[in-house]
């Protein structure tokens, strides 16, 4: 599942165990509820990093969960479920008052990859794992909100179509020349500790989280069209 712990100004939102993070209906509901309290402990100088246990990120949708209902037909409605239940997590951290790092500690492939990209900054193992948009190869269509995101975090075509057209697993070197991440690490432990360094940096800023969100979302504005996510305007705290 997931842990939450606050440490000064920095939240660490954790996936934790050694198995590969699907996002089924009880760890999107976790999620939400983490980030839910993280909003609600919100100060100036606040920042979350999400980080993971053992060898994955998180690998997308557990389609496992989805297969146990036994027909096509329900397999589709719980995948289906997942989807509509993971909407409100990117949302939410796209709109979250503070600056948002994902540590990517192992793979991070179809929905585990949206998940670090809703995050600000994504740092990433060189050692093991990749990102990794598998749509393409499972016969599976891009949900909208992917589809945005996508749009509005990745600019260069020629990343899109490694990302996308050709499902490509990209390897830290090759995220970091696409521009998909911002850093690249010679382990987990080091991709964590370049991603506290992020965030004392930050931290230090004391900006105003609300004004920090709106600026985010003005430029997303794709992604928070189809999430449904308002701007919200801040009158000047000070000039």
């Amino acid at each position: 599942m997931c842990t939450l712990e606050k440490h000064g100004d920095i939240f660490y939102l954790t996936l934790t165990g050694d198995g590969e993070h699907r996002l089924n209906p009880d760890l999107i509901t976790t999620l939400g509820a983490a980030l839910a309290d993280v909003k609600s402990r919100a100060a100036r100088g606040s920042v979350l990093i999400t980080k993971a246990e053992g060898n994955f990120f998180s690998n997308g949708f557990d389609l496992k969960y989805a297969k146990a209902a036994g027909s096509p037909e329900a397999a589709a409605d719980r995948l289906h479920q997942m989807v509509d239940m993971f909407r409100p997590i990117v949302a939410d951290l796209i709109s979250l008052p503070m600056p948002t790092i994902a540590a990517v500690t192992g793979h991070a492939a179809a929905a585990g990859l949206m998940l670090a990209m809703s995050h600000d900054y994504v740092t990433m193992r060189s050692d093991k794992g990749v990102l990794y948009m598998s749509e393409l190869d499972i016969g599976l269509p891009l949900p909208d909100y992917f589809t945005a995101l996508i749009g509005s975090k990745v600019t260069s075509l020629a990343a899109r179509r490694a990302l996308v057209l050709k499902a490509s697993k990209l390897k830290a070197a090759e995220a970091l020349g696409l521009g998909l991440i911002d850093s690249a690490h010679a382990n987990a432990e080091e991709t964590v500790k370049a991603a506290v360094q992020i965030a004392e940096t930050l931290s230090k800023r004391r900006w105003e989280g609300k004004n920090y969100a709106v600026i985010r979302k003005s430029l997303l504005p794709e992604a928070c069209t189809v999430l449904k996510v308002t701007e919200t305007p801040v009158r000047p705290s000070r000039l």
